[in-house]
């Protein structure tokens, strides 16, 4: 099986302004300056449920594998009301206008979905702002998903409040038909300045399977593109 190249996203690569100018030459994509990024962050923190409850991120895409924070505990948790979904259209990163990519999202999910299973990551209070502006960078930059307070179930049973980055209809980079016919071709043969994008599905694979995670859309999307016939 082929094994996806490393990853270019670091810790420092994040603090950079590198990586605020890796994106500005994209066409037909407006990208965030540092200052809406932040205001986003506050916006967030503001809304939080509890403030003397501990703050968790739910991970389910590359923050699973590649977190880049620093955590003071993590677990496996589950979410209700919310899948994975490779709904946004991708022009840069993995993908470029040309030869748009898909990334992934959580999307609104029928009440009798089963629920989605990550991890979650608490975060010292004394190292919220810095670890979550990380956050803020990679997921925020492009301004498409949308940051909510989310009930998570923990894997030893608690209950508690965690950040998620969902993605809504409305927004413009949505892509409604997130079949896996349409899907897997896409993945398979873009690509963009932060790598391949069938790297970063071969990633979430085998992220899930280290967590022992199952999601029928993922291995799906596997299988089909393993059909198309990229090489994985």
């Amino acid at each position: 099986m082929r094994k996806p190249r490393p990853t270019v996203l670091t810790r420092e690569f994040l603090q950079s302004d590198d990586y605020l100018r890796s994106f500005v030459d994209t066409p037909r994509q407006k990208w965030w300056s540092r200052e809406q990024i932040s205001e986003s962050l506050e916006k967030t923190l503001a809304e939080r449920p509890d403030p003397d409850a501990p703050v968790w991120v739910f991970a389910y895409g590359s923050l699973i594998w590649n977190p880049l924070i620093h955590v003071a505990e993590q677990q496996l948790a589950t979410l209700r009301g919310w899948r994975r979904s490779f709904c946004m259209r991708l022009l840069a990163g993995r993908g470029t206008p040309e030869h748009p990519g898909r990334m992934l999202a959580l999307a609104r999910a029928p009440s009798t979905a089963h629920p989605t299973t990550g991890i979650a990551f608490r975060i010292r209070e004394e190292e919220l702002r810095d670890e979550l502006m990380l956050v803020w960078m990679r997921e925020m930059i492009g301004g498409t998903y949308e940051p909510l307070w989310q009930e998570a179930r923990l894997a030893d049973g608690r209950l508690v409040q965690t950040i998620v980055f969902v993605m809504e209809p409305c927004t413009p980079a949505y892509e409604h038909d997130t079949s896996v016919s349409t899907v897997a071709p896409l993945i398979a043969t873009a690509s963009g300045h932060l790598g391949h994008n069938i790297d970063y599905l071969l990633e979430l694979d085998q992220a899930l399977a280290a967590h022992h995670i199952h999601d029928t859309y993922i291995q799906e999307l596997i299988a089909a593109v393993r059909a198309y016939g990229a090489d994985i």
